[in-house]
């Protein structure tokens, strides 16, 4: 620790971690980023037409759509509106709640998603799943799940 700040330092060990980690994030979500293009998506717009297309009628409410890719509501709103005119979705009034709307996955969405997800899969596999030995694969998720349940809890805070 730094006696004059009081900061604990990472080690060279946790720097290498921390620095692998980035790299790893951002390396891997420009190259899907990049396998989406042709099909004129973004990950975001892969990533809304992925919870639409699991979720009931292929429809969510925007509150919960917006949490599900955590997105603020105003972000999710722009997005919606991107997605709209290129009529992946549409947007629905909801019968018991006159302030909510649903986003609903439409036909034209729900082929996209179809013809999409074999090579967004494919891409994930080739630039991520298939370089590591599956009890890799399972410690890594064992690694960051800690992580992720602490940023959940600290994201649900008001």
């Amino acid at each position: 620790m730094d006696t004059e700040t009081g900061t604990r330092w990472l080690t060279d060990a946790e720097q290498s971690a921390w620095r692998t980690h980035l790299d790893v994030s951002k390396l891997l979500t420009l190259r899907l980023e990049r396998d989406l293009q042709p099909f004129g998506l973004t990950m975001n717009d892969y990533e809304i037409l992925v919870n639409l297309s699991e979720s009931e009628d292929h429809r969510m409410r925007m509150s919960d759509l917006a949490a599900a890719t955590l997105q603020s509501k105003s972000r999710l709103s722009h997005q919606i509106t991107r997605m709209e005119r290129a009529e992946l979705v549409r947007r629905e009034n909801c019968a018991s709640d006159k302030r909510g709307l649903f986003a609903v996955l439409t036909e034209h969405g729900w082929a996209t998603m179809r013809k999409v997800a074999p090579h967004h899969v494919a891409s994930v596999r080739r630039h991520f799943i298939d370089l590591l030995p599956p009890e890799d694969l399972a410690a890594l998720r064992a690694s960051l799940e800690p992580v992720a349940q602490h940023l959940r809890a600290e994201r649900a805070r008001p």
